[in-house]
């Protein structure tokens, strides 16, 4: 007598590798987006957290002006004063550290300029390359803050004391030199600077350096021209890079867009003929 013969089938359908990969896949997948917009969003509050510091930095120094002596002030007289006592301040200590002070005040310039040129470029605030901004600080400070010092120097003492040109019209040819000499001697050299500090090959940046020269110094013009016939005018020549870094700050934004911009092309040329 045979006995019945039992059958049994397991179903694999659910635990089959073909499914479960795809489930993994996409739990993986949600993991990382998480992650990757966790990292977006801190980015987000540490930009903000700069930006909040330099401004809390300006004002509490300004704040703390006259504040011993400053009491019982009428508000249009605190609006007069501190102003004033800001910029005898200012003079105070640019005559007994020159080259550190225009130091300073191009570093902060070049970041101001650098975040308005990343968000003039569509980036969000979450999106700011803060080493890029650190970059073009630093370039800044070691670069354009000096070297401006001697150059305006150098060039008053050329125009004035060398070739007597004291007449009225003697701003002229220094808006000339100075768009066709210097002008392109710190574009080329915030150029190199940036590309040393991110460690690049150098026939890039000299490639860069070539590629950008022409279209800058027409850029240039488009601002420059107007703007050193105060420069050059009007200004002292102590008080003159303070007034170029208030136009540096536009002019940051399109030498910053432009460095990026020529960098990326040609990194690109670089991996596409790999």
């Amino acid at each position: 007598m045979n006995s019945p013969r039992v059958v049994c089938r397991l179903d694999m359908s659910e635990t089959t590798p073909e499914t479960v990969q795809p489930q993994s896949i996409k739990e993986s997948d949600v993991l990382v987006n998480e992650a990757i917009n966790a990292s977006i969003e801190l980015k987000g509050y540490i930009n903000i957290f700069i930006m909040i510091g330099i401004a809390a930095a300006a004002f509490s120094h300004l704040e703390t002006i006259d504040q011993g002596y400053m009491r019982g002030w009428t508000p249009s007289e605190m609006i007069v004063r501190i102003p004033v006592d800001a910029w005898n301040g200012y003079n105070q200590i640019l005559h007994s550290a020159p080259v550190a002070t225009k130091a300073v005040t191009s570093a902060s310039v070049y970041a101001i300029g650098d975040i308005m040129a990343q968000k003039s470029e569509g980036k969000s605030v979450d999106e700011i390359d803060q080493m890029r901004t650190f970059r073009s600080l630093i370039a800044g400070l070691i670069g354009h803050g000096p070297l401006s010092h001697l150059w305006y120097n150098i060039s008053e003492s050329c125009f004035t004391d060398v070739l007597h040109w004291t007449q009225w019209w003697s701003f002229l040819p220094k808006i000339l030199v100075d768009q066709t000499v210097w002008g392109p001697i710190w574009n080329n050299t915030y150029i190199l600077l940036l590309g040393m500090m991110q460690l690049r090959p150098v026939k890039d940046i000299t490639r860069e350096m070539r590629e950008t020269t022409m279209p800058l110094i027409l850029s240039g013009l488009k601002l420059w021209p107007l703007a050193h016939c105060v420069t050059y005018g009007l200004i002292p020549v102590e008080n003159r890079l303070l007034w170029v870094d208030l136009v540096e700050i536009i002019w940051v934004s399109i030498l910053a867009s432009t460095a990026a911009k020529a960098s990326g092309e040609i990194e690109n040329k670089t991996e596409a003929t790999r």
